[in-house]
C-alpha cells in the first residue's frame, strides 16, 4: 500500500510539472524581417582589435540578429567581407609578449598582429560581385556624413561596398538592398574622434575630431531615418554610448601613480619653486598633465578627467611623463573637455529618443546598458565588466566590443524588438562567443 501511494504521489508531481519548453518563435505584430539591413559605423560592423577582419564581420551583432531572424522568416543577410584575419587597413592587435623600453622583463600586452598579410587588394569595390550588402556598418563614418555626396572617395570601407562610389551618398547606399526591417546605430562617431584625440590630434578615416554641429546632426539622422522608414519597414534605433565610461577612458587611473617615499621627496623638491602647486605623497598620487589654461601649463589630473589608453606606457615608464613631465594635451580628457563630450552625447541622445516616439519604433538605451558594465554584469552565468583585457566585454582597443561583447548588444536588441513588436525571437547564446584570446 505504501509503495503505491509512493507511485501515486509521484505521478500527481509529474502531472505538476511545469512547462519548459520554449517558447515557439513568432515575429509579431506588423513586421517583417525578409530583408535585414543595420545601419551604423564600426560597432555594426564588426570591427574590434584596432582593426576590420573577417571573423570580427562574421561574429558582428547584426549577424547574429540576422541568425535568429531566420527562426522567424528571415533572409539571406550579406556582408562585405574581408578575406582574411589580418586586419584592414591595418593590422588588428592580439596579445602577446612586449618588452618595454626600460624593463628587464617582457609583459603580455596588445601587439600588432605579425601573421601573414592577406587583405591585399580590399579596397577595391565588391558590390557587384557580393552586393547588395545587408550590413552596412561603415568604421568611421558619422551621422552628418551620411548626406556627403562621393562619401566613398573619403572613407575607403565605403568606397569598397558602395554601389556607387564616386557619386553617391551614404544616406541612398544604406537602402539598396531594400530592407523590410532595419536597425539603426550611427552618432558615436560624431564625438569619438574628438575625445579618443584628447580634443585634439590625427583624424579617422571618414571623420574628424571635431564634435558635429546639433542642427546638423538632427537634419542627417531625421534623413537616414526618414530615406530606411519610406516605404513602411519596421525597426530600431540605439542611442550613443558615454564615450568616458569605456576601458579607452577608464584604464589608467587618474591617481595611478604609485610612489616610494624616497621618490615623492626627490619630486617634490623638484617643484619646490612652485610653493606647493605640484605636491607628491608616498603611495598614490595623480599625474600631472599639460593643461595652457594655468600659467604653469600644466597641474595634477583632477577626479573626473581621464589619461587615454592610447598614452605610451614606455614613456610614463621611462621618460618620465606624469612626474618629471606633464602628458601631453592629446592623450587627456579634461574636465571642460569632459563637458562637451557629455553635453553634445545628451543633445544628440535627445534627437535619438524623439525621432524613435516620433516613428513608433524600438529603440535601445546603449547608453545607460553599457554603463552597467562599470559595476558589471552576469549572463547565463558568466560574467562581464569594463575592466580591459579581462573584462570580457571590450576587444584590445579599449572602444569596440569583443564578440561576445556584440551578443550582449544584440541581446539588448532582441528584447526591445520582443517588447515593441511582441514577438518571441529566441536570445543569442552569449557563451558561445569568444572573448579577448590569450596566447
Amino acid at each position: 500500500m505504501k509503495k503505491l501511494y509512493i507511485l501515486g504521489l509521484m505521478a500527481f508531481v509529474a502531472s505538476c510539472k511545469p512547462n519548459i519548453e520554449p517558447e515557439k518563435p513568432t515575429k509579431g505584430d506588423g513586421v517583417d524581417f525578409s530583408s535585414y539591413v543595420a545601419v551604423g559605423n564600426s560597432l555594426t560592423a564588426g570591427y574590434a582589435d584596432n582593426s576590420l577582419y573577417r571573423s570580427g564581420q562574421e561574429n558582428s551583432y547584426p549577424s547574429m540578429l540576422a541568425e535568429q531572424f531566420k527562426t522567424v522568416g528571415g533572409g539571406v543577410f550579406r556582408q562585405p567581407l574581408l578575406p582574411g584575419e589580418y586586419g584592414y587597413p591595418s593590422a588588428k592587435l592580439v596579445l602577446g609578449s612586449r618588452q618595454g623600453l626600460c624593463d628587464t622583463a617582457a609583459s603580455l600586452a596588445p601587439i600588432p598582429y605579425t601573421g601573414a598579410l592577406d587583405t591585399v587588394g580590399s579596397s577595391i569595390n565588391i558590390f557587384n560581385t557580393a552586393g547588395p550588402f545587408n550590413n552596412m556598418g561603415i568604421p568611421g563614418i558619422r551621422c552628418i556624413d551620411f548626406v556627403i555626396p562621393g562619401y566613398g572617395f573619403l572613407n575607403p570601407y565605403a568606397r569598397r561596398m558602395f554601389a556607387s562610389p564616386t557619386g553617391s551618398r551614404p544616406v541612398d547606399e544604406v537602402v539598396v538592398a531594400k530592407p523590410t526591417f532595419f536597425t539603426l546605430w550611427i552618432g558615436s562617431n560624431d564625438v569619438l574622434g574628438y575625445a579618443t584625440s584628447g580634443g585634439e590630434g590625427p583624424t579617422a578615416p571618414g571623420g574628424t575630431n571635431k564634435i558635429s554641429d546639433v542642427d546638423q546632426f538632427n537634419a542627417a539622422y531625421d534623413s537616414v531615418l526618414s530615406n530606411l522608414r519610406r516605404k513602411g519597414a519596421q525597426g530600431v534605433l540605439l542611442n550613443i554610448p558615454d564615450v568616458t565610461s569605456i576601458p579607452f577612458c577608464t584604464t589608467i587611473p587618474a591617481k595611478g601613480l604609485m610612489l616610494s617615499k624616497n621618490d615623492a621627496n626627490l619630486l617634490n623638491n623638484a617643484y619646490n619653486s612652485l610653493n606647493g602647486f605640484i605636491r607628491f605623497n608616498e603611495g598614490a598620487n595623480y599625474f600631472i598633465i599639460e593643461d595652457s589654461s594655468v600659467p604653469t601649463k600644466f597641474r595634477h589630473i583632477q577626479e573626473g578627467e581621464y589619461i587615454l589608453l592610447s598614452t605610451p606606457q614606455d614613456s610614463i615608464k621611462c621618460k618620465g611623463w606624469g612626474t618629471k613631465k606633464p602628458i601631453p594635451g592629446k592623450y587627456v580628457l579634461t574636465g571642460n573637455e569632459v563637458t562637451k563630450i557629455k553635453t553634445a552625447t545628451a543633445a544628440f541622445n535627445n534627437i535619438i529618443y524623439l525621432m524613435a516616439r516620433r516613428e513608433s519604433l524600438a529603440m535601445v538605451d546603449m547608453n545607460s546598458y553599457l554603463k552597467t558594465l562599470q559595476t558589471g554584469i552576469t549572463f547565463n552565468g558568466a560574467g562581464f565588466n569594463a575592466n580591459f583585457v579581462s573584462g570580457g566585454a571590450f576587444s584590445l582597443d579599449g572602444v569596440h566590443l569583443t564578440p561576445r561583447g556584440y551578443a550582449l548588444v544584440a541581446n539588448q536588441i532582441l528584447m526591445a524588438i520582443n517588447n515593441k513588436y511582441k514577438s518571441t525571437i529566441p536570445l543569442v547564446d552569449v557563451n558561445k562567443y569568444k572573448g579577448i584570446q590569450f596566447p
